[in-house]
């Protein structure tokens, strides 16, 4: 049998009444949860080294705790040497358990490693309940080992939550630990 994360019981337990009392929801169905997380890098360098695709893979499964695979391209864009089905990116979405085992170490070990922290940026809401968030550095992740680091390369993260507004999913992701700017 398995065990449940910490934060899937934190959500059950404290998060759900305190945002049932906060907004006065008539049901507990109409707190906003997560729904996934989705990671994902940009690299225009792979179209020349693809060594450098293959680590990005192999960081990003790491990170994740789940296989990573590779972005196409779409399309011909001559200017960046680029061919349609050119592999130029990784990414992966993250659902139920993993989700609440990435965001627990995303707020409790990752941002608190970042250089010169202050907060991260309550302006990444996008209107819809889902924020984003730019890390520039992956070796802010415990799971990677900084001496066999080649190139260090950035990511997107992108919480998407059931919530409707901004207001909701900030006061969800708030309830999780998320250490946002005043």
């Amino acid at each position: 049998m398995s065990t449940i994360p910490s934060f899937k019981e934190k959500y059950r337990n404290d998060i759900v009444p305190a945002l049932l009392e906060k907004f006065q929801y008539k049901s507990v169905m109409e707190v906003p949860r997560l729904e996934k997380i989705c990671l994902n890098q940009g690299l225009g360098q792979a179209v020349a080294d693809k060594k450098v695709l293959e680590a990005a893979l192999a960081d990003m499964s790491i990170i994740a705790g789940q296989k990573a695979v590779a972005s196409i391209s779409r399309k011909d864009i001559s200017n960046f040497k680029l061919r349609k089905g050119m592999p130029i990116g990784a990414r992966v979405t993250l659902r139920g358990d993993k989700m609440y085992e990435f965001l627990e170490r995303l707020v409790a070990v990752a941002i608190p490693r970042m250089r010169d922290f202050r907060g991260i940026n309550p302006k990444g809401f996008d209107g819809r309940g889902n924020y984003n968030l730019g890390i520039t550095e992956q070796i802010i992740f415990p799971e990677i080992d900084i001496e066999k680091v080649n190139k260090i390369l950035g990511m997107d993260i992108t919480i998407v939550t059931t919530a409707q507004t901004n207001e909701e999913a900030h006061a969800l992701l708030t309830e999780f630990g998320m250490p946002f700017k005043k």
